[in-house]
């Protein structure tokens, strides 16, 4: 078991050191998607991000319950509670069914956090699933004095929840401010209270998703559903809820309140919160023109891209950034990612290839950079630390290769886990060229021609190949054991 792992937690407002409630098991809880619509990139740095977190803690040596839900009914445009429901919407648009919309954005979801190679959760609920859980919850919260029930709505009754419990703790914003602030009541709001928010919505005879309860048909709010099913998997104490910044001050401050009000405790010990992305320093949005999906990152086919940039490229982009910094997306950014993601995959290929000296000498301190990076990872999982000492070990890979360093068995053998480890397991990045065996295969074919040549003394046609592949971004190294290549 790993110790020393301090957390950001939203809730302190500083870090503070991670110790489960019920150790070595964690509960992790993490907003999911709505699947109305493509996933987007700030969707997928969540995910990314939580993934490298989910990723390490296994690392640790915890056993880890990962929630994260699939949201497939119940969200209305607006947050409070205003507009039309958002599956409804877009099935009316592409002329389905609203199941129809859940079950294709929900397979596209899947497919690009694959493309990704994020590893699922353990338990993918969805808000439909728990239709039944979310009405208890919505039944009891009432009981407790904190909801109210007109016309076949229920809400959340905020001032009275305040009387007893802080609404606003987890943003530290004033609620008498945030109460001036919020819009009047007009004459058509059934609501008591300006905060006040729905817990089940009142269908329409038209709404094709609704389902029966104490108070007629309808469906659930959009924040139940969450407090529901990370209390039914992962009990109503947990240790860490995540989701993006902009969830916290309207959906998690609701989450809490409901929890606190239906179970009388709060949900979560730490909650972790990534930040937003930009693109030229702007922030990213279909407003502006300048949000792209993931699909069209990969081809290049925004107007704003140059190129398309390979997924893991993406990935190891991202991961250069803190999970709590804002990322900003340009052109000459994600070519520097391209260029330092090959480099690292170079010495990737190359380091099956070293050979240990023969004396047992060694040159490098190579146990530094593994304390070095379990120490970053301790550190709030401050990644774009440790993909610093991942570039020193490829340096020492690379001069290892060269001859021009001497690596000891042990050291040899500790920098391959030390890659392994970081880049792969815990990075969850992966290599885009091994998959591709033909490759491999042609270029064994064509240096055993370039072999032949030279011991024909045909050195024309030797050149003409060594020049040839590296005109092609491949690199000949000959040595007495032979040729070896890699990607420059």
């Amino acid at each position: 078991m790993i110790n020393g792992l301090q957390l950001y937690n939203t809730l302190s407002r500083k870090k503070e050191p991670f110790e489960p409630l019920n150790s070595p098991n964690v509960g992790m809880y993490v907003c999911g998607p709505t699947v109305y619509s493509d996933v987007h990139l700030g969707n997928c740095r969540t995910f990314i991000s939580f993934d490298l977190i989910f990723r390490y803690l296994k690392y640790c040596g915890y056993k880890v319950r990962y929630v994260r839900n699939i949201t497939d009914a119940g969200h209305l445009e607006g947050d409070r509670d205003e507009g039309d429901d958002k599956f409804a919407k877009r099935a009316k648009l592409e002329q389905l069914e609203p199941m129809e919309i859940v079950q294709k954005y929900t397979l596209g979801f899947h497919e690009v956090l694959g493309m990704f190679n994020t590893l699922p959760p353990s338990i993918e609920p969805t808000a439909t699933g728990h239709i039944i859980e979310q009405i208890e919850m919505v039944k009891e919260i009432i009981a407790n004095g904190f909801a109210y029930e007109i016309n076949g709505n229920v809400y959340f009754d905020v001032e009275k929840y305040s009387e007893k419990y802080n609404y606003t703790i987890l943003t530290n914003r004033n609620l008498e401010d945030m109460l001036h602030n919020t819009r009047a009541l007009g004459g058509q709001d059934e609501k008591r209270g300006r905060l006040d928010f729905a817990l089940w919505i009142k269908a329409k005879p038209e709404t094709l998703m609704q389902w029966p309860s104490p108070w007629g048909m309808g469906f659930p709010g959009w924040h139940i559903e969450c407090s529901a099913m990370s209390s039914k998997y992962l009990g109503h104490e947990f240790d860490i809820h995540g989701g993006g910044m902009d969830l916290a001050a309207t959906h998690h401050t609701n989450e809490i309140a409901q929890s606190e009000a239906c179970n009388h405790v709060q949900p979560a010990k730490y909650w972790m919160h990534t930040n937003m992305l930009t693109v030229n320093g702007t922030r990213m949005s279909k407003s502006a023109g300048n949000g792209f999906l993931p699909h069209e990152l990969f081809a290049g086919t925004h107007p704003l891209l140059k190129k398309g940039f390979s997924p893991m490229t993406v990935k190891f982009f991202m991961l250069q950034a803190h999970y709590r910094s804002t990322l900003d997306f340009s052109n000459e950014a994600l070519d520097a990612s391209e260029k330092g993601f090959k480099r690292l995959m170079n010495a990737v290929h190359v380091m099956d290839k070293l050979v240990a000296d023969a004396e047992g000498q060694s040159e490098f301190d190579i146990a530094s950079i593994k304390e070095n990076c379990i120490a970053a990872m301790n550190d709030d999982f401050n990644s774009p630390v440790v993909i610093a000492e991942l570039f020193e070990a490829a340096r020492i890979i690379n001069t290892v290769y060269d001859g021009k360093g001497r690596i000891n068995a042990a050291d040899l053998e500790l920098l391959k886990s030390i890659m392994k480890d970081f880049l792969f397991d815990v990075f969850g990045l992966k290599d885009e060229d091994a998959s591709n065996e033909e490759l491999n295969s042609v270029l064994d074919l064509v240096i055993d021609i370039r072999q032949a040549a030279k011991e024909n003394k045909d050195y024309a046609t030797s050149d003409k190949i060594r020049i040839g592949l590296q005109s092609m971004g491949i690199l000949l190294k000959d040595s007495k054991e032979g040729t070896t290549w890699n990607k420059m």
